[in-house]
């Protein structure tokens, strides 16, 4: 980029302003947080100097600054360029894949708000109107099943499955057991309480009172991860913490539709590790969040998801992805006939594996009704 403008002389401020397209205001500002020094300030008259071969770097400030990037950000992007052009291409990609989930997530919630306002009946919102008028009911046929493995000697993992909820939780420490339990069993309580525009509100608010109840953050550092799916009717409303996962079939086609909150997924993020370097990285099963007590780490991700006639939903604890091949989970859950189908050979299929961890999945597809 700009390689012409190396041996440019000295550049004074306005100069550089004009070369690089960018004001002497934000020459200022960068130059105050460090994101791009003058190559020399006068002793005397405090005025600043630059040189062609600064371009480069002001122009890529400027860009990541328009895709909306944090000023924090962007001078690890900027410093990672000099080193590895490479591993900052994947840094940029990471961030704009994040910014692209969570406008996804708000655009739903936007369209969930806008529905609700939008003077249809209190309590029912957007939930029906995807069937409405079509003689159509959309449900839910689903199964959920957890075993304690080959090697673990208690099942720590909880798997549930009803009406209008699916649900799993990991715990883990010495209280793992009853710190998934509470979880779920908090979540259940939603199933006939909660709808509409509250869906997600109650999920949240659901999760915080376990984390605050002292059912969490027991002996040994215990806790659990929680990844849970509400019907709504026509969406799911997604609550998700820790790294037990939840998977989407639509179309023959399979998508993981969670972000683990892991270690070694925001290495992942940052570029500075590969998802084929992380599957073997030996912190691979170190959380950033988790329900554990601890309001920093219990923060949950909540979005609303549609859902569409012949959807399967999956999810699972690590000890199910960690041992069984992408492959086989994606063939399972494309042949499986019925939920319950799919839960007995995935379950199958993390034992044969040597069923090292608990192992944990819930199954739903969404059906239509005449």
């Amino acid at each position: 980029m700009f390689r012409g403008m190396e041996n440019m002389a000295e550049l004074t401020i306005g100069a550089f302003a004009r070369a690089s397209r960018l004001s002497p205001k934000a020459l200022r500002l960068y130059d105050e947080l460090g994101l791009l020094l003058p190559a020399r300030v006068d002793g005397t008259t405090g005025y600043r100097y630059y040189t062609g071969d600064q371009l480069d770097r002001a122009r890529l400030v400027a860009w990541l600054r328009r895709i909306g990037m944090p000023l924090a950000r962007i001078g690890e992007v900027c410093d990672l360029c000099e080193r590895d052009p490479r591993a900052a291409g994947r840094d940029i990609g990471a961030y704009w894949a994040r910014v692209e989930t969570e406008t996804a997530a708000r655009g739903d919630l936007v369209a969930f708000l806008v529905g609700q306002l939008s003077g249809l009946p209190a309590g029912e919102g957007v939930e029906e109107m995807s069937e409405m008028g079509k003689g159509k009911e959309t449900a839910m046929r689903y199964a959920a099943g957890s075993d304690r493995g080959l090697v673990r000697p208690v099942n720590q993992d909880t798997a549930y499955a009803g009406t209008r909820l699916l649900a799993v939780a990991d715990g883990f420490g010495d209280d793992g057991a009853r710190a998934s339990g509470a979880a779920v069993e908090a979540l259940v309580a939603l199933e006939e309480s909660v709808r509409g525009a509250d869906v997600l509100n109650g999920l949240a608010d659901a999760v915080d009172r376990v984390n605050r109840a002292g059912a969490t953050g027991g002996p040994g550092g215990s806790g659990t991860t929680l990844t849970a799916m509400l019907w709504t009717g026509s969406r799911l409303a997604l609550v998700h913490v820790g790294d037990t996962r939840a998977y989407l079939l639509r179309g023959g086609e399979v998508s993981r539709i969670t972000h683990d909150h892991t270690l070694v997924q925001s290495m992942i993020d940052a570029g500075s590790l590969t998802a084929e370097e992380g599957v073997s990285h030996p912190r691979r099963a170190l959380l950033l969040r988790a329900l554990d007590g601890s309001e920093d780490h219990a923060r949950p991700d909540l979005r609303l998801h549609d859902v569409q006639p012949g959807d399967r939903y999956l999810l699972c604890s690590d000890g199910l992805f960690t041992v069984v091949r992408p492959e086989d989970i994606r063939r399972v859950l494309r042949t499986a006939a019925e939920p319950e189908d799919a839960v007995r050979e995935l379950i199958a299929l993390a034992l044969a594996a040597g069923g090292s961890d608990n192992v944990a999945c819930a199954v739903a597809d969404a059906v239509t009704r005449v």
